[in-house]
């Protein structure tokens, strides 16, 4: 079975697992209804360690009311803006190999998930499928106004939404580390109220994974635009970038060096030119990060000078736990009662313990 396969099949049991009842109100005065799309039965997982990794994040969602599969317009639901993926990014070069599936099987075969909304723009609110809702759009647009999105209604509040997106969209290689970063970053406060160890806990993931998370959207905007695309930018550069911009020292170069970097990138587009990949990015963000880091010189010690003003000697330290001690190395010949005299006044001021 194929990963999308798989992913679809496991957020439908994800879903169907819990149980539900019908709801009051009758779909078929808003959408026809369309026929019940079965999954295939899968095949019993060798380790279904997925589900089990999940689990403690699914199952507060028992509240979810499972419904028939309607058509709908594209139109007549609005995108539920707390999902990950940022819904004007997407481009028909990006949905491309979607938009001639769903071409071809003349609808989309995997339901999307809507709810309803009150008083809203639309009569639907999206919260799983914003790449096969924009890919009917785009076909709707142009030429192909008979295909219809086939949705699922369930009953959720925000927090139930959010986890389901996130199951969703978890294993999609095409949302990138930064939309998923910022998607976090909004839910913490959202539906936390800022306990990354609950919100950990809920969506049933390691608390540094969703720290190393939080790392990356917490970046300043000036290092985000030094990257040519969203997705050049991953979970690692905000490891090591976001300390270093915790640092004073380092912070200034950091960001000079994106500035730099950012706009050479809009001059490559615009001469129509290779962008600097990300890997490159990152290494000179780094390097700005060193260069900037001021040099500690080392502690210089106290000589003693003669009359002359030759070095008589250096004094290694002076306090009252240790005393006065002193390295005397005339680097002229001084008789012994010049370096005495030398001496003498240091002596004199020590910090001796009285």
């Amino acid at each position: 079975m194929s990963s999308g396969g798989k992913r679809r099949s496991l957020l439908a049991n994800a879903i169907e697992s819990i149980g539900a009842v019908q709801p009051p109100g009758n779909d078929e005065t808003t959408a026809s209804v369309a026929p019940v799309i079965e999954e295939r039965p899968i095949e019993t997982a060798a380790a279904p360690s997925f589900l089990e990794r999940r689990g403690a994040g699914l199952d507060e969602l028992s509240k979810t009311v499972k419904k028939l599969t309607i058509r709908i317009k594209p139109s007549e639901c609005t995108i539920w803006p707390g999902n990950a993926r940022d819904y004007a990014q997407l481009t028909h070069e990006r949905c491309a190999s979607l938009i001639d599936s769903i071409r071809e099987e003349g609808t989309n075969r995997e339901p999307v998930v809507i709810r309803r909304t009150k008083n809203g723009a639309a009569p639907y609110e999206l919260i799983v499928g914003t790449r096969r809702h924009f890919s009917i759009s785009w076909l709707n647009a142009n030429n192909h106004s008979e295909i219809e999105l086939i949705a699922r209604i369930e009953t959720l509040d925000d927090e139930a939404a959010f986890r389901l997106a996130d199951l969703e969209n978890r294993e999609r290689e095409d949302v990138t580390d930064l939309e998923r970063a910022r998607n976090y970053q909004h839910a913490i406060q959202a539906y936390y109220n800022g306990g990354r160890v609950q919100m950990a806990e809920r969506l049933a993931i390691p608390r540094q994974n969703l720290h190393n998370l939080l790392q990356l959207a917490e970046l300043p905007e000036e290092v985000i635009s030094a990257f040519a695309e969203p997705g050049d930018l991953k979970v690692h550069h905000g490891m090591r970038l976001s300390p270093m911009l915790k640092d004073a020292s380092r912070k200034s170069g950091i960001l000079d060096a994106a500035r730099i970097i950012s706009a050479e990138q809009q001059e490559r587009r615009d001469a129509g030119l290779a962008r600097i990949e990300g890997p490159r990015v990152f290494e000179r963000l780094v390097a700005a990060a060193a260069e900037d880091k001021p040099k500690i010189a080392p502690l210089s010690r106290p000589v003693v000078l003669s009359q002359a003003g030759g070095r008589i000697a250096e004094v290694l330290s002076d306090s009252k736990a240790k005393g006065l001690t002193l390295n005397i190395n005339p680097q002229e010949i001084s008789t012994v009662d010049e370096i005495l005299e030398a001496l003498r006044p240091v002596i004199e001021k020590a910090k001796f313990s009285r």
